[in-house]
């Protein structure tokens, strides 16, 4: 471990050791920002007395709104004034469940992830881009451009509504023509018509339904704390790739929430560049940054992606011991 990882390593808290009450409040479409802290905290906090609330919309309007500020003050009432709010008997677990055209129904749950998740393999298939529950048997490759749109896998149509709510991994074996590759995922949502559905996000208004990234020569394994559906990165070694010679990839995409409705489409994008939804900048006037599907949160610097590197042709191999695949944390109805 160089000295800058060793640094790092040294002041990053042992969440064991909290032990104070504990609410944590997310949001659906915070990737790439507090999202990550709020589950994770959550989940390995020591605390017996802890909480998860999540949500949608931006960073500030829910949290802030006559909804997050009652259940602030019915967490703080209970806790610090002893007052009886009834907080007691608050799930464990909130859910505000994300439908289209941000539609919210809020349901209490006893755990993260959820007890009862079904969690579902969808193959990815060179032959059409599609994703289905069976694997294909066909053995080949796909290349894309890391400067293009990459790779889209769509579902067929849905037959009836389906729900994704918790973690989603995606497992790849990528090969590039140079030593290293950058791979960003997209969880997307199409409506009847073709057309992708996005939400508002804490930092973009138009964000998809998750989100995730791995730099390939970061793709070592912490095999005591990863889980297949958390992937969980060690980032203390480099392993270079071999040009043309393809390496097994675990990609997690943050947790995420959307009922998928009758006749629409869930579709993975594999890129070599941050997710656009359509290219266009929406930000308003003398905005701090851009507004095309990521808000702040771009990878661009040239000093961390030299072209040299990067700008590049990446392959996805398949074959008989190569069938990539999206895990999904299907939840069945009640």
């Amino acid at each position: 471990m160089d000295r800058r990882r060793a640094h790092y390593a040294a002041r990053t808290a042992d969440f064991s050791g909290i032990t104070a009450p504990l609410l944590s409040a997310a949001n659906w479409g915070g990737m790439g920002l507090h999202t990550r802290g709020n589950f994770e905290g959550y989940l390995a906090a020591g605390s017996e007395q802890k909480w998860l609330e999540v949500h949608g919309d931006t960073h500030f309007t829910h949290f802030y709104s006559k909804y997050g500020e009652a259940l602030q003050k019915k967490f703080f009432g209970y806790f610090l004034k002893g007052e009886d709010t009834g907080w007691d008997k608050q799930p464990r677990v909130s859910l505000n469940i994300r439908h289209p055209n941000e539609k919210f129904v809020l349901r209490g749950e006893n755990e993260w992830p959820l007890a009862r998740t079904q969690w579902t393999k969808y193959f990815l298939h060179a032959d059409g881009l599609l994703l289905t529950p069976e694997p294909s048997a066909q053995s080949t490759t796909l290349a894309y451009e890391t400067s293009g749109d990459g790779l889209t896998f769509c579902t067929a149509p849905m037959t009836r509504s389906i729900e994704i709510t918790g973690p989603v991994a995606a497992k790849i074996w990528l090969s590039s023509q140079t030593t290293d590759a950058d791979v960003f995922l997209a969880l997307r949502l199409f409506d009847p018509y073709g057309k992708e559905i996005t939400f508002i996000g804490s930092n973009d208004p138009r964000v998809p339904i998750g989100l995730g990234w791995l730099r390939a020569a970061q793709r070592k394994l912490d095999a005591k704390k990863s889980l297949p559906y958390r992937p969980w990165h060690t980032h203390d070694e480099e392993w270079p790739l071999q040009p043309g010679q393809a390496v097994e990839l675990d990609i997690e995409i943050w947790p995420t929430s959307i009922v998928v409705p009758p006749g629409y489409q869930l579709a993975l994008s594999i890129r070599g560049k941050d997710y656009e939804v359509d290219g266009d900048d929406i930000a308003l006037p003398n905005a701090p940054y851009p507004m095309k599907g990521v808000g702040p949160f771009l990878h661009v610097d040239p000093d961390d992606r030299p072209p040299v590197i990067f700008a590049a042709q990446n392959t996805l191999h398949f074959a008989e011991d190569q069938r990539p695949y999206l895990l999904l944390p299907v939840i069945p109805e009640r």
